[in-house]
């Protein structure tokens, strides 16, 4: 049990690796764009949960984890932010490879609008709830900040995308938060939360995922446009 955390890690990055590189796929050849997107993103989230971890907001349980730690963190957790964004990044490619319509083009504005009445609400009211309060008050500025201002155009692709990955999600999620083991992998502390719970998973969970999701194909779609526009420039 001690390496459960590990196996869930590769279990989400080796099949979308090999699966890169099938002749119909190619991601292989787009990972200039999306390795650099995953390691700009993992940066900032893996000191954002140093601190949060630090803090009191989240632990691990020993039971899982190797013992090998990066700072105050187990090494799991750490490759979770690489193994969880190059899955994600895989599958939004993907869709987008075999995928020509785009479903959620006229359902984007609504999309966003909802979303940030709803996070920057629920931000305000639960602002002692720290994991909360900072999750959906980010989430809030960066889709203001990619829907009006910066007006980027693969915002409908990202939640399209999203709303299939969330069926992995809960799978993973799941698991590290204790759906179908003794106990989590992942504890949260209540008095940061709102409490809520798909499953066993924090309801916050949903838009951290979807946070880093965001950030990782902004990065990602940022490079390859530059690098296309000097291809044929």
């Amino acid at each position: 049990m001690k390496s459960l955390y590990l196996i869930i890690d590769l279990c989400s990055l080796i099949p979308t690796v090999l699966f890169s590189f099938h002749p119909k796929i190619k991601f292989y050849l787009h990972w200039k764009y999306a390795l650099p997107a995953i390691l700009s993103t993992a940066l900032p989230f893996i000191l954002w949960d140093m601190y949060f971890t630090e803090s009191g907001v989240w632990g691990f349980n020993a039971r899982y984890v190797t013992g090998l730690q990066i700072g105050n963190l187990p090494v799991e957790e750490v490759l979770f932010f690489i193994c969880i964004p190059y899955a994600c990044l895989y599958t939004y490619f993907c869709f987008n490879q075999f995928i020509s319509r785009d479903y959620f083009k006229k359902k984007e504005v609504l999309i966003s609008n909802v979303l940030i009445c709803f996070l920057t609400i629920i931000s305000v009211v639960f602002y002692k709830h720290l994991y909360t309060s900072v999750t959906f008050l980010l989430l809030t500025v960066f889709l203001i900040l990619y829907r009006f201002g910066l007006k980027l155009s693969w915002l409908s692709r990202m939640y399209f995308a999203y709303s299939f990955l969330l069926i992995p999600f809960m799978i993973v999620n799941g698991i590290l938060t204790g759906t179908g083991i003794e106990q989590e992998v992942v504890w949260y502390n209540s008095a940061h939360i709102l409490g809520p719970r798909i499953l066993t998973i924090p309801i916050e969970d949903v838009f951290y995922g979807m946070l880093m999701f965001m950030v990782s194909v902004s990065v990602y779609e940022f490079l390859k446009n530059r690098f296309q526009a000097k291809k044929f420039s």
